[in-house]
């Protein structure tokens, strides 16, 4: 019975973050891991890899190290995290936020 409700819950919790990036202007999915296939948690992201956990406790290390081991060459992984009664969180490694961060301050965050 567990098994059953942690697919669930995290069925669930991809539904969340692809609605919560469409709120944010972005296309996102639930991608083809739901078939038995594997994949990314969720698509519409070009260039991110996202993995996607809808916890209480996060083993971010873990959770991140999954993304990392399950992202496609060349893709940015990140782990999207949300426990109850908490926003939305992005976990990625430092050193792509400084190339994301990078990629901003060239065009002065425009949009801001």
């Amino acid at each position: 019975m567990g098994k059953i409700n942690s697919k669930r819950k995290g069925k669930r919790g991809e539904l969340e973050w692809a609605a919560f990036c469409r709120d944010q202007g972005y296309d996102v999915r639930r991608g083809q891991q739901y078939s038995g296939i594997g994949g990314a948690d969720c698509v519409g992201l070009p260039g991110i890899h996202q993995e996607v956990k809808r916890v209480n406790r996060l083993n971010l290390y873990d959770a991140l190290g999954q993304a990392k081991r399950d992202a496609p060459e060349g893709q940015i992984p990140i782990v999207a995290h949300r426990r109850d009664h908490c926003d939305w969180v992005v976990i990625m490694d430092a050193r792509d936020w400084f190339r994301l961060y990078r990629e901003w301050e060239t065009g002065r965050g425009e949009g801001w």
